[in-house]
């Protein structure tokens, strides 16, 4: 049908759903007159760059005004940042797997509220480049743990729950035909690795603590390089399986800065 799922069936029997983070809830928010006709959904880290997005959105959709007065629909917290330009939002996320899974939980119950139909989302940001040029943006088609497997672990309750970090495979090869239509940046699909961590987890020397000497760290990079791995950040597996799980059409494309 092409409808957001919503995989809590506790949801059905309250009065009310508060969007904590958003600042938004279905009493206080007409959420399908606000969100109904919402296609595309980008995220990323900083409020700013969201910001810088929808910006240049509402300039390539042609839209009327000049973008510089477009406001953040969740003003009324300092958790998150939201904006939009006709029918794409821009999302700020935080860092790491847990901000940007309370954004995920709430963004997705937004959708499912407002009757949003077929809707894409992508992850866009900076990510660790692995064996690639700088300023290459890598387009995933597998999100992957620091021990290179396609798994997302969660702890719920005192259970470790399992689940798959698939992306849509369409969806990267769509992007990746798109990117050839723009020649100022090499363009490749790989897999991306998600850490918990930007020092230690992610191999680097000079963290606060450091524990492995750089012969360990190279022999690392080297097996996450020779396992599909081209970037590291630190988000890909919780947004893979919660999209995946709730029917968004998802994708992460980052690029390495340059």
């Amino acid at each position: 049908s092409g409808l957001v799922h919503i995989k809590n069936p506790h949801l059905d029997s309250m009065e009310e759903d508060v969007l904590y983070h958003l600042d938004l809830g279905t009493k206080t928010h007409n959420l399908p007159a606000m969100f109904g006709d919402i296609k595309f959904v980008c995220v990323g880290g900083s409020p700013n760059r969201m910001r810088a997005f929808a910006q240049f959105m509402h300039k390539e959709l042609g839209l009327t005004g000049d973008g510089e007065d477009l406001t953040d629909i969740c003003a009324g917290t300092d958790r998150y940042a939201m904006y939009r330009a006709g029918p794409v939002l821009s999302i700020s996320h935080g860092m790491g797997i847990p901000s940007i899974s309370i954004m995920l939980h709430e963004l997705i119950k937004l959708l499912h509220h407002a009757k949003c139909r077929d809707v894409t989302i992508i992850r866009i940001g900076t990510s660790g480049g692995l064996g690639i040029e700088a300023g290459s943006v890598v387009i995933t088609d597998t999100a992957v743990d620091s021990s290179f497997k396609p798994r997302f672990e969660q702890v719920v309750l005192d259970d470790v729950v399992v689940r798959s970090t698939e992306l849509d495979k369409d969806l990267a090869e769509e992007l990746l035909a798109c990117s050839k239509e723009i020649p100022d940046f090499p363009t490749l699909i790989g897999h991306t690795m998600c850490t918990y961590d930007f020092y230690e987890g992610q191999g680097r020397l000079d963290g606060a603590l450091c524990s492995f000497s750089h012969e360990k760290k190279l022999k690392y990079l080297k097996r996450a390089y020779d396992a599909g791995v081209r970037n590291i950040e630190m988000e890909s597996t919780a947004f893979a399986a919660l999209c995946g799980l709730c029917g968004l059409r998802g994708e992460s494309s980052c690029s390495r800065p340059a």
